[in-house]
């Protein structure tokens, strides 16, 4: 029992602290996600006092069920209406930043590194992802339009499913020696189709039995519990359970404005939809769950040394300047300045890209150790990177560089801006031009004939005036006929 009470010590200080750490950020905007990450670092990699290994499968159940919580949690939060604006811009985001980062990372890697091309972009699959577990969090504490706090959400989460189907692709296709781009492409589509489906019909479901499971008592975690149902199925038919999870909760949270009929007859004042003391119990959990994860995230993290982290360093600054054309691209101009800016910066990596760095190594890939340890640094930095760009875009002028880059440009504001640029005064002109020494003429200039100094000066006298000046001019340098 006394080897108990300091772990119990620990957990009771470090939930004030999450807190503590939350009024840090409504003041300074330094995100609270980052002093939980250094928590975890100090007691983990550095003092050694425990390591992800001591946690085992335990671990690996934290950050499943955070996640799951995390997603749910948010899902009932979005709106319809907003979602349907959101959806299209989510994916184009996702799609466009995710293959952007892989092909961009993937050839540095290839250039800098030893890697062969397939682990090169194996490296690339993963240090694309975004971690939706830190993107969601960090966007809600964030001053932004509902629309844009949807699409982050939703790109998140798509990006962290292209990340995982892709790796473990590409760790296939160098096992047999090939890519099978058509079994890909067809997984992929297959894992979003029937995880929505299974968390959509699982939403209406269970919406149907809601009304008789608020009239039992402590039974308001049951619904987290069916979540989990629903994910592990997915899961177990070998689709993505995240993807069902997150769509549980936008039709669980919108079930009363879709009125589907099939599954239920609306009645009057009949709840058939999350209460409200039930969507602040989920969110307590989910921030409690949330503090124990990315403290969890820092003590699985490596630190790393030497060239590896110049490695690291050059590939998350390559992620981070990659993510502001595939924002500018497919971002609509509707979308606030100061959000497409927050867009552009939200690019940290997770557990997901820690879990999967690993698996080359255990696969017997071809530089699979040095794919994980470059994936360590990426996520450490990338995670620093993003809280510190919006600490600084808060409280200096870095925004007005963002917002430079996506504001919309003409030709006609480059004219302006080059009208505005200080101009010399031509009285300067004149008396520089008047400084310089003039060459004298030529000596053999005098020698001309006396007609043709006059004519020359005559023409020359003359020059610029009307055509009909100049016809006269010659008519009178003519010989009178006789």
């Amino acid at each position: 029992m006394q080897d108990i009470a300091p772990v119990i010590l620990f957990v009771g200080i470090l939930i004030f602290l999450a807190h503590f750490f939350t009024a840090i950020f409504s003041r300074t905007r330094v995100p609270d996600v980052l002093w939980l990450i250094i928590i975890g670092i100090c007691i983990g990699p550095i003092l050694g006092l425990v390591s992800a290994a001591e946690f085992g499968t335990a671990g690996m159940i934290l950050t499943t069920v955070t996640l799951i919580i995390i997603l749910f949690e948010n899902g009932t939060a979005l709106e319809l209406v907003t979602l349907r604006s959101a959806v299209g811009g989510a994916l184009a985001l996702a799609t466009t930043s995710f293959f952007l980062s892989m092909l961009a990372v993937a050839g540095f890697a290839f250039w800098l590194t030893d890697l062969e091309l397939i682990p090169a972009f194996i490296l690339g699959a993963i240090v694309a992802s975004i971690s939706e577990a830190i993107v969601i969090p960090l966007v809600k504490q964030l001053r932004m339009r509902k629309d844009s706090q949807t699409i982050l959400s939703i790109e998140s989460s798509v990006n962290d499913v292209l990340s995982i189907v892709i790796t473990i692709a590409l760790i296939e296709a160098y096992k047999l020696g090939e890519f099978q781009f058509a079994s890909v492409t067809g997984n992929l589509i297959a894992s979003f189709l029937v995880a929505i489906v299974f968390g959509v019909v699982g939403a209406f479901i269970w919406s149907r039995f809601l009304n008789r499971i608020h009239a039992i008592k402590n039974a308001m975690f049951t619904t987290a519990a069916f979540v989990f149902v629903i994910f592990g199925l997915v899961e177990i038919l070998g689709f993505n359970g995240v993807i069902a999870a997150l769509a549980f909760g936008i039709t669980i949270g919108n079930v009363e404005s879709i009125r589907f009929y099939v599954f239920r007859k609306p009645q009057a004042n009949e709840p058939i939809g999350l209460s409200q003391p039930e969507r602040a119990f989920f969110s307590e959990v989910a921030f409690l769950l949330k503090t124990f994860f990315f403290v969890y995230l820092g003590i699985s993290l490596e630190l790393i040394s030497g060239g590896l982290i110049q490695l690291a360093v050059i590939l998350t600054v390559l992620v981070f300047i990659l993510r502001i054309p595939a924002v500018k691209l497919t971002v609509n101009k509707s979308i606030p300045i100061k959000d497409a800016s927050i867009m552009a910066i939200m690019v940290p990596k997770g557990l997901a890209a820690a879990v999967l760095a690993s698996i080359p190594l255990q696969q017997g890939i071809a530089g699979g150790a040095l794919i994980q340890n470059v994936t360590y640094g990426v996520i450490l930095l990338s995670i620093v990177m993003t809280s510190l760009l919006l600490l600084l875009q808060e409280k200096t002028g870095l925004s007005y560089g963002y917002g430079w880059i996506f504001s919309p440009h003409k030709l006609s504001d480059f004219y302006s801006w080059v009208f505005l640029l200080p101009r010399p005064k031509i009285s300067n002109a004149y008396g520089w031009i008047s400084s310089l020494q003039r060459p004298k003429f030529p000596s053999r200039i005098k020698t001309l004939p006396s007609e043709t100094k006059l004519y020359a000066k005559r023409r020359f006298a003359d020059f610029g005036k009307p055509k009909k000046t100049l016809n006269q001019l010659e008519d009178r340098t003519k010989k009178p006929k006789r």
